[in-house]
Formats: structure tokens, C-alpha cells, sequence
């Protein structure tokens, strides 16, 4: 939007274009003399077009934000994406056209609703059947067996990619380690800064979450670093390949 208003930029204009660092397109000025009479500025929408929540943007940020982020379909349906993702949960046999059927039948809300689907539900889903089924169901029941820090990326907080994921899951061992600790205890933790502190105490300040983190304790999901994992060796049976020059 600062970008747009800088340029002052109209509906259908025509832009000047080069190479930023001489690599990336990038818009420099409007040709004013090829811009319609009756030229409509670009204005930013100010709801959300999917549930009309009142947009927000975060300070020092580009983006728009929706707020409603526990009411809104995409989002609700996006959360249960990120979980079912390959570097998450990595369930076979769900993929997101699956979570928009069942989000649209009402079978699943969220995440922990996954692990309480019915298999004649699944069965009797658009282009399903009983053999996509049964995979739906191994993948779920093979995800079970995924270690926590791909867990703990999976639940979706904001700011907690798949790297701090495992910086903290190592650092604090389990769930409810992380669910009590305090600001101090989070930024102390290696790649762990203020930003992403306070959105771990934001998420899980949030009943609807916490709820859904103990449903899927219940359906067995691993919410602790097992002994083994901690004194593995990563690099064990690795080859590492090294292109270009090393020194």
C-alpha cells in the first residue's frame, strides 16, 4: 500500500520498469500521459472479503491482516493445511481440496477434529472412495509417530517456523514446558527474539488452542522429545556434498 500511494497509482496505468540490482522488476513511475481521464485510484480494501472483519496491519509491516483468525474459513482451513504439510505432520492421503470438503461439510474445525473423522465421512466425500479412505486414515495414524518439534511447527503459531520449532522443542523438552514459561524463559532460548516470545504466550493464551493441543495428546500425538532422539546423531550415515568452492 505505501508503495501504491507513493507512486500514486491509478486503475490501468501504465508503469516504467527496471531491474532492481539488476536482477528484480520493480516499478519506478506512472506514465501520466497514457493514464484515462477517468482513471480510478487504487484503493486498499479495509475488510476482510471473506468474513468482513476490519482489516489490521501490524507496525513496521506491509501486510493486511485479518484479525479474526479463529472465525475466519480461509484461515481455519489454512491452520489445517500448515498441519497436514509435508515439513508438519505429513499425512498421506489429505490434501487441501480434502480439508475444504470436509471444513464445508462441517466434519472437521480444526486440527484435533482430523483425528475424530468417521470413516464413512471420508468415504462419502466427492472424488474419495474406500481406497482414499484407507489412506487418509493410514497417514493419520502414521502421523502419530512424528517427533515434537515437527508437531510443535504444525500447531501454527505465527512466527515459529520449521528451525525455531526445533530450537525450542530441544531447549524446553515438552508441551506443557512451553505452554508455562515466561517471556524471559522463551527469549533466552537460541534464534528465539520478542516477536516470536510473545506470539508462543498470544497462542497459547488462547483457550480454543490449548484445547485442541491436549485432544491431540489424546489421540496420541508426541508432545515430548523422547531421551533418544536428544543423544542421536544427526550426521550419522550422512554424506555431505559440498558444490562450488571450499576452502
Amino acid at each position: 500500500q505505501d508503495q501504491i500511494n507513493k507512486l500514486d497509482l491509478h486503475e490501468e496505468d501504465t508503469v516504467y520498469v527496471e531491474k532492481g540490482g539488476e536482477i528484480i522488476p520493480k516499478i519506478v513511475g506512472v506514465d501520466l500521459t497514457e493514464r484515462k481521464k477517468n482513471a480510478q485510484k487504487i484503493e486498499f480494501i479495509e475488510k476482510c472479503p471473506e468474513c468482513d472483519t476490519p482489516l489490521k496491519r501490524f507496525e513496521g509491516e506491509a501486510h493486511h491482516y485479518c484479525p479474526n483468525d479463529m472465525g475466519c474459513p480461509p484461515q481455519i482451513t489454512g491452520r489445517m493445511i500448515h498441519f497436514i504439510s509435508r515439513k508438519a505432520m505429513d499425512i498421506d492421503g489429505l490434501g487441501s481440496e480434502t480439508i475444504d470438503q470436509l471444513f464445508r461439510e462441517r466434519f472437521v474445525k480444526n486440527s484435533a477434529d482430523l483425528y475424530d473423522l468417521k470413516f464413512e465421512q471420508v468415504e462419502n466425500l466427492e472424488r474419495m472412495g474406500k481406497k482414499s479412505a484407507e489412506n487418509l486414515f493410514n497417514g493419520l495414524k502414521e502421523s502419530k509417530s512424528v517427533p515434537f518439534e515437527r508437531v510443535l511447527f504444525a500447531l501454527g503459531i505465527r512466527y515459529v517456523g520449521e528451525t525455531v520449532a526445533k530450537k525450542i522443542a530441544k531447549a524446553k523438552k515438552n508441551i506443557d514446558a512451553i505452554i508455562s514459561s515466561s517471556y524471559d524463559d522463551l527469549i533466552a532460548i537460541d534464534e528465539v527474539g520478542e516477536k516470536i516470545a510473545i506470539s508462543i504466550q498470544e497462542h497459547f493464551s488462547n483457550e480454543e488452542n490449548r484445547e485442541i493441543v491436549e485432544r491431540l495428546k489424546k489421540h496420541g500425538l508426541s508432545f515430548e522429545i523422547e531421551e533418544e532422539e536428544l543423544d542421536s546423531s544427526v550426521l550419522e550415515g550422512k554424506s555431505i556434498v559440498v558444490s562450488g568452492v571450499f576452502s
